[in-house]
């Protein structure tokens, strides 16, 4: 069923603090995520449900499982904290599937372990569901992200402020390595534990840079480069993360940690949703930019290995560090022409770009609609339901004789641009009303039938849903809207 191949619990103890899970009473299976289970090479085969439950509550352990939490520290809202760690997930083990990739395994929700701070190490069944939803929703967004596995119900309740559901997710990721795991030993002067991490990632995640002059500083940049490139793709479909502490950036380039996450409604570059973030430290606009001091944080736990001579490993970190803005700008941009069917590079596209994304904040558009609107209106980009968002209509006329202009010196035809902005522009988004729905029948009734609906909606985010589903991809009501998002504990 799982053929464990455990490199990490193969490093040195202090990577990592053994650690089993907690059996709980009556785990019940909700949902197992079969093509993901066969993509990563699992053979679940008929077992039945009672089993999975047990499996992946943590009450049955797999053979071969070495089941871990693993050590990190991390910048929280930019105040170093030196000892963090996995307090309520537990890493079984490493998977490999025919193709050679190897995944991680591992439960959140799955109890205490010896990181866990005074913690439960439990999780109620509303994170779960969300963490569940968001990743499994950006992963057909075509979004690198960590993925969901499996969602169980444990059968106990989780105390916080009231009693919730308890649940345990299991999630897959390429690896759990962070930003922040790099920090924890480089914090504590431990630099043959920081070589020896960067060899595991370079083996596991960057093989290419194995041969280069310098690995560790081609590391740096690749790492830059990969994650410059995922700021793009949350940019360009209005994902917040919330809360990209160093401990949330994952050294593999994926999303990681989906607490108090959400997607924008109407757009303004300054939104907010977390609510312990009261200063805006990771609004909308500020993730290009909170990711750069980010990688800025590992460049410095990468100097010693990149050059004895302190002075010479700053200049050269230094200039991965500001590649950063270009890798990410060259993304952002080619998101954005995609969104808006142009195929060709013209130099005035930042400024077309930026200048609808000004007019839409002033009339408080809602991003994923207009944008899927635009997909319709490629063939005429003066259409009255279009222009009927802007507030400012001969804001929006302006705009339109702009892009239909450009669309014409575009060497694609009409129908390749409407084709491109169909692929690029979805339909149907996790909206925060919907996730925030979802959970509340969970919690009040047990009732999943909302999260099997949107989980089955959101995997096919660019098709346009049946008469039946199209509310489920308009924006929230006023009395519907969802402010300010929670953490996950």
């Amino acid at each position: 069923m799982f053929a464990f191949r455990n490199s990490y619990a193969q490093l040195p103890e202090a990577f990592y603090r053994l650690c089993e899970p907690t059996p709980v009473a009556q785990p019940a299976l909700v949902k197992l995520n079969r093509p993901l289970a066969e993509g990563i090479g699992l053979e679940l085969g008929d077992a039945d449900e009672a089993v999975l439950a047990e499996l992946f509550a943590g009450n049955c352990l797999p053979a071969d499982a070495a089941p871990l939490a693993t050590a990190y520290a991390g910048h929280q809202f930019g105040n170093f904290v030196p000892q963090l760690g996995d307090g309520r997930a537990i890493l079984l083990g490493e998977v490999v599937n025919d193709a050679g990739e190897r995944h991680d395994i591992q439960l959140k929700g799955a109890g205490r372990t010896p990181f866990s701070r005074g913690g439960d190490g439990r999780a109620p069944a509303g994170p779960a569901i969300r963490e569940y939803l968001l990743s499994e929703a950006m992963h057909a967004l075509g979004v690198p992200t960590t993925r969901a596995l499996a969602l169980v119900t444990t059968g106990e309740p989780v105390m916080r402020e009231e009693p919730l559901p308890g649940a345990v997710l299991t999630r897959v990721a390429a690896s759990h390595v962070r930003v922040g795991t790099f920090q924890f030993f480089a914090a504590r002067g431990d630099t043959d534990s920081v070589r020896q991490l960067a060899d595991h990632v370079i083996a596991r995640h960057y093989p290419d840079v194995a041969a280069a002059d310098n690995p560790y500083r081609a590391l740096l940049e690749a790492v830059s480069q990969r994650q410059a490139e995922l700021i793009a793709d949350w940019m360009a479909i209005g994902f917040i993360h919330g809360v990209m502490n160093t401990d949330n950036m994952s050294i593999c380039g994926e999303t990681l940690d989906y607490g108090p996450c959400a997607f924008m409604d109407h757009y303004h570059p300054e939104t907010v949703f977390s609510s312990i973030d009261r200063g805006g430290r990771y609004a909308y606009k500020m993730q290009p930019a909170i990711a750069q001091w980010n990688i800025t944080r590992l460049a410095e736990c990468l100097l010693p290995l990149i050059d004895d001579d302190e002075e010479q490993a700053k200049t050269s970190a230094l200039e991965a560090i500001e590649a950063f803005m270009t890798h990410h700008q060259t993304a952002w941009l080619t998101r954005m022409r995609a969104k808006l069917g142009l195929v060709d590079e013209h130099a005035n596209d930042q400024a077309l770009i930026d200048d609808l994304l000004a007019i839409m904040a002033t009339s408080q558009v809602d991003f994923t609609v207009l944008f899927r609107g635009l997909a319709d209106a490629v063939a005429d980009p003066g259409r009255a339901d279009v222009r009927a968002h802007f507030t400012n209509e001969q804001a929006w006329d302006d705009w339109a004789a702009r892009w239909a202009q450009r669309l014409q010196q575009d060497s694609a035809d009409t129908g390749r641009q409407a084709a491109l902005m169909r692929a690029s522009n979805p339909a149907i988004i996790p909206r925060n009303h919907r996730i925030e729905q979802a959970i509340d029948k969970v919690v009040a009734h047990g009732d999943f039938s909302d999260f099997h609906r949107l989980d089955a909606l959101l995997a096919k985010p660019f098709a346009d849903p049946a008469p039946a589903d199209r509310d489920w991809m308009a924006p929230p009501a006023p009395e519907e809207r969802v402010r300010r998002t929670f953490c996950g504990t």
